[in-house]
C-alpha cells in the first residue's frame, strides 16, 4: 500500500512523506468505517493503473485534512489563478482545504491523461461549469465537489457526470429551506416524515438535486422545482420527473454515494449500462 500512496503523491514527493501519509490515512480510513459499514461502495487504494474505459465511472475519496507538507506540494502545482484565489480565503482551514482539493484535482487529472499536473489548462462556460481546456484532445470529463474535510471527484470518458457532497448539519430548518430548494412534491414528503427522519432525507434530496443541475450544465438556470428527485431514505434513489423535459428522466442515473458518517452524497451519470469504482486518494 506504501507504493499505491507514492503512485498517487506529486512526482516530487519524498519516501518519508509517503510513510507519513500511510499512517494518518489508515486512521482516516478507520473514522469513516462505523457510519458506513453495511452499505458503503468500498474505497480502495487503486494500483498504479488509472485507465479509464467508455464504461467506467471512476469515483475518487479525498481527506482535505492532509498534512501541510502534502498541503505545500500541492500548491507548487497550481496555476496562478488558482493561487490567487486561494489567497482570497479568509480562514487558513478553508485556504489548506480548497489548495488540496484543486491539487488533488490536477494530480489525478493528470495520472489519467499522463501529463505533468502543472501542464494541465482549464476552461469553465456561462454558467461555471469546469472543464479541460480544448487543447487536451481526450474527451475526459470531470466534476469535483467537496463539504468539510471531503472532497469527492467523478471522471468518465465521453458522458456527463457530476457529484455533490454535503456534511450533514443539524442546525438546519429543513422545511424552511425546502421552500426555495424543493418542488411542491419533494416538500410534500419531507413535511410527512417524522423528525427523526428529516435530516437524512433533507440531505438525500439537496445532494441529488445538485448532482443532477451540475450535469445539466445550466446551474440555477434550471429552475429547482421543475423536476422530483426520490427522497424518502427507503426509496430507491432516481430521477423521479422533469416537467421542463420529460426525456430527461430516462437519460439520467441518479445514485447515491457513501464517503463518510455524518455526510450525503450523490452522482448523476448521463446514460446507463455504466460500472462505477470508488477509490481512496488522500
Amino acid at each position: 500500500m506504501m507504493r499505491e500512496i507514492a503512485i498517487l503523491l506529486p512526482i516530487n514527493a519524498t519516501i518519508e512523506l509517503a510513510a507519513v501519509l500511510f499512517g494518518w490515512l489508515q486512521s482516516e480510513v478507520r473514522k469513516v468505517k462505523a457510519g458506513n459499514m453495511d452499505r458503503k461502495k468500498h474505497w480502495a487504494i487503486p494500483s498504479s493503473d488509472l485507465s479509464l474505459s467508455e464504461n467506467q465511472v471512476h469515483a475518487w475519496r479525498v481527506f482535505l485534512n492532509a498534512p501541510l507538507g502534502v498541503r505545500n506540494r500541492l500548491e507548487r502545482i497550481l496555476g496562478e489563478d488558482e493561487r490567487i484565489r486561494a489567497s482570497r480565503f479568509y480562514f487558513e482551514s478553508d485556504q489548506h482545504r480548497w489548495i488540496i482539493a484543486r491539487g488533488a484535482l490536477r494530480m489525478l487529472i493528470s495520472r489519467y491523461l499522463h501529463l505533468q499536473p502543472e501542464k494541465l489548462l482549464f476552461a469553465s462556460n456561462e454558467y461555471g461549469k469546469l472543464a479541460l481546456a480544448p487543447f487536451h484532445e481526450r474527451k475526459l470529463e470531470f466534476n469535483l465537489s467537496h463539504s468539510r474535510d471531503i472532497a469527492l471527484y467523478v471522471l468518465t470518458v465521453e458522458r456527463q457526470v457530476r457529484v455533490d457532497v454535503e456534511y450533514m448539519r443539524d442546525d438546519i430548518a429543513y422545511d424552511e429551506l425546502a421552500k426555495v430548494s424543493f418542488s411542491p412534491n419533494e416538500r410534500t414528503i419531507l413535511r410527512s416524515l417524522p423528525q427523526e427522519a428529516k435530516r437524512e432525507a433533507f440531505f438525500n434530496c439537496w445532494t441529488r438535486k445538485e448532482a443532477y443541475i451540475k450535469a445539466r450544465g445550466l446551474g440555477l438556470s434550471l429552475p429547482l422545482h421543475l423536476f422530483d428527485v426520490s427522497i424518502r431514505p427507503s426509496e430507491p434513489v432516481a430521477l423521479l420527473a422533469s416537467r421542463e423535459d420529460p426525456c430527461e428522466v430516462s437519460r439520467w442515473t441518479l445514485l447515491n454515494l457513501y464517503p463518510g458518517m455524518g455526510y450525503a452524497a450523490a452522482l448523476a451519470v448521463e446514460g446507463t449500462g455504466w460500472q462505477l469504482h470508488c477509490r481512496q486518494w488522500l
